[in-house]
């Protein structure tokens, strides 16, 4: 099982503006944040963090566990509000299996963030 993950970002404070929008709809807050860092999480404990350094090369693909399709939905809108750029609309994808929901939205690096939920409805 994975504790915590983490990403380099050029700049954290644009980025921290943008994950706190498009991973509110998942339940997601900003619980920790330092001048260079900024940790994701459910409460009491961030395990999505983001620093900023040289962005990772290539960009990342973290994908985020979604109990709803409507959460899925929630968050494709969020994060393109929050200047997110579209990489995959919510929707079906069988190829991967028959309930999977997903969309597909580029944080400010171009890192492909992903929301998706596994179940039939």
């Amino acid at each position: 099982m994975i504790d915590h993950a983490g990403l380099a970002v050029s700049d954290v404070a644009l980025s921290n503006a943008f994950y706190r929008a498009a991973l509110a709809p998942l339940g997601y807050q900003l619980l920790m944040e330092w001048e260079q860092f900024a940790g994701f999480g459910v409460a009491p404990k961030p395990d999505f963090w983001i620093g900023q350094e040289s962005p990772n090369k290539p960009p990342v693909h973290v994908a985020f566990r979604a109990e709803t399709r409507a959460q899925v939905d929630a968050f494709y809108k969020a994060a393109i509000g929050a200047g997110g750029r579209d990489n995959g609309a919510p929707g079906l994808r069988p190829h991967y299996h028959a309930n999977y929901y997903g969309a597909f939205v580029l944080d400010p690096d171009g890192h492909n963030i992903e929301a998706v939920c596994h179940t039939a409805l």
